[in-house]
């Protein structure tokens, strides 16, 4: 099984952005964390950072063929990007939401999806861990879909 990972805008900033919020652990920690997580289960993992929107977009749709899921942490875009929801539809892309943060529990316009909407699921609010539960969550999919 392949996995692409997509960051969106600010996230390459993780480390020094809002550490109360957002934690200490940098991006490439956190993928460090997972490719190895991975590699204990027999999935390579890729990752991407953008942030221009149509970038992440880009990745969605050319990543069919390629990968068997996409985790997507959108992070503003997932408030605001019709265009990613649609790429994910559009593309027929088996995504999952992730979020370091809980996004229900945010300012009000943090607290709406647009793009869980096309989403198998949303995994929020625990921290870099929920890239590991993202990835489990593919991982377990995977094996009730074969």
């Amino acid at each position: 099984m392949k996995v692409l990972f997509l960051n969106g805008p600010n996230l390459n900033l993780l480390g020094q952005r809002e550490p109360e919020i957002y934690g200490s652990m940098k991006l490439s920690d956190i993928e460090e964390m997972v490719r190895e997580h991975g590699q204990r289960h027999g999935v390579e993992v890729v990752f991407q950072q953008s942030n221009h929107e149509g970038e992440l977009v880009t990745q969605v749709q050319q990543s069919v063929g390629d990968y068997d899921y996409v985790i997507l942490n959108a992070a503003a875009y997932t408030h605001t990007s019709i265009g990613l929801k649609d790429a994910i539809v559009g593309a027929g892309v088996k995504a999952i939401e992730i979020h370091l943060t809980n996004i229900h529990a945010r300012e009000s316009y943090r607290q709406t999806s647009i793009i869980a909407q096309a989403c198998i699921g949303s995994i929020n609010g625990f921290g870099a861990g929920s890239y590991i539960l993202g990835l489990e969550a593919a991982i377990l999919h995977n094996k009730a879909n074969d």
